[in-house]
């Protein structure tokens, strides 16, 4: 783990990896007009999760409003599982899911506003850089 990331980071890169990992195994394509079947535990679980992690982004206001988007289309989605919905219907939740994910992994993705450092640490970085170009 990169300690210049926060860990919600990871949190949300698990989230977005579980959601896309959950429309490829849907048997119904996106143009199909089959009932939607999605495992309601597994998507109960990840909605927990995404909401743990939407309220720990109150500090990160971006990163927020897009776990608040994706919290809203996954408790929507849970509530018409299973077997509720077709599978055009489901692929657009999982859709506007995976943009809200999108969407915050962005704003944590963004450079950190720079901190006062001591002088150690600058010397430190630069050897760093120094050595990633030699290598």
């Amino acid at each position: 783990m990169n300690p210049e990331r926060p860990r919600m980071y990871y949190n949300v890169i698990f989230l977005q990896v579980s959601f896309q990992a959950i429309k490829h195994s849907m048997a119904g394509k996106a143009s199909d007009g089959l009932p939607c079947w999605l495992d309601g535990k597994m998507l109960k679980m990840l909605c927990r999760d995404l909401t743990a992690c939407r309220d720990q982004a109150v500090a990160h206001d971006e990163a927020h409003q897009g776990l608040e988007a994706a919290c809203t289309q996954c408790e929507e989605l849970l509530a018409h599982c299973p077997g509720g919905l077709n599978s055009t219907v489901c692929h657009r939740y999982l859709d506007a899911i995976l943009v809200g994910l999108q969407h915050t992994l962005v704003s944590l993705d963004a450079p950190p506003t720079a901190k006062p450092t001591s002088l150690w640490h600058n010397a430190a970085r630069h050897l760093r850089e120094g050595w990633r170009r030699l290598s």
